[in-house]
């Protein structure tokens, strides 16, 4: 017993020991890059920032909050998200559902098609053509309608509503609901760890998303804050220009703007992510596995 209780301790201290360095390994990279983004340039280019800012500045940002199209693009960010997360759930459910009753007839040609296309498609130009000869470039729907759904995530999502006991369907049929409303009051409520983490999983994509916009806008003022950061890291010294700035800021800028980009192209999703982190681990748990 004493034996036992030692070798708990033991391994309670490698694990925390383990545990630190795994979280160390995940931080670095985010400690790394706000230290070089508050950092003089001097010390950038020395390469000598580690874990805090040297020469400590404000510049970058200062100069990037005084953008007119830096705000314009994260609204139209928002904006992109929030209608394509909404979309994807939507498209997602409703064929997720249907493909997760046994009594679908044709359910397993249809999986096949829907599996078929992870590994093969069109490509990038017939793509780009459909959505021109469709109407939608310099739309909001360019990038919301043809990535409305994830194979990976329905298939994610379906397995979860296999998991659901069949019988409390059966009990509202009893009771004369419909096929739409069993959907809408019983089985969504029940859902909410997997629709969160679909949610997140959207949410993210569509906040990233970048080359989406890059190939279907030709309109500024539509830009994605993403797609505005990703030009002016191609050309940091326009932003200062625009912005007055004299040439010790044109350097100071361009040594930091990689940096203070990606913080503020990251920093929302990290915000948001706690709140629904527990839904978050019980989704991805619960659908892809059953038992």
């Amino acid at each position: 017993m004493i034996n036992s209780s030692r070798g708990y301790k033991v391994f309670q201290v490698v694990n925390v020991l383990i545990m630190l360095v795994v979280i160390f390994v995940t931080l670095y990279p985010f400690i790394y890059l706000a230290a070089i983004s508050f950092s003089s340039e001097s010390y950038v280019y020395a390469g000598e920032v580690a874990f805090l800012p040297k020469g400590f500045t404000t510049m970058t940002y200062e100069v990037l909050m005084k953008e007119k199209d830096f705000w314009t693009g994260y609204k139209n960010t928002i904006v992109y998200t929030i209608v394509g997360t909404a979309i994807c759930l939507f498209m997602t459910t409703i064929l997720a559902y249907p493909l997760s009753k046994k009594r679908l007839k044709g359910r397993g040609i249809i999986l096949a098609f829907i599996v078929f296309t992870m590994y093969f498609n069109g490509g990038l130009i017939p793509n780009y053509l459909l959505v021109k000869h469709l109407g939608m470039r310099n739309t909001i729907w360019a990038i919301t309608i043809p990535g409305a759904i994830s194979t990976y995530n329905m298939i994610i999502m379906r397995t979860f509503f296999e998991g659901l006991p069949n019988e409390l369907e059966e009990a509202a049929m009893i009771d004369g609901m419909g096929t739409y409303r069993i959907l809408v009051s019983i089985i969504l409520p029940l859902s909410k760890p997997i629709m969160a983490t679909m949610a997140l999983f959207y949410a993210v994509g569509a906040w990233n998303n970048w080359f989406g916009p890059f190939l279907y806008f030709d309109k500024q003022e539509m830009f994605p804050v993403t797609l505005y950061l990703r030009n002016m890291i191609a050309g940091a010294q326009q932003t200062a220009v625009s912005s007055g700035s004299n040439t010790e800021d044109l350097t100071q800028i361009a040594a930091t703007v990689k940096a203070a980009t990606t913080i503020l192209t990251v920093l929302p999703i990290l915000c948001v992510y706690p709140f629904i982190q527990k839904y978050f681990v019980a989704g991805v748990m619960i659908g892809s596995l059953k038992e």
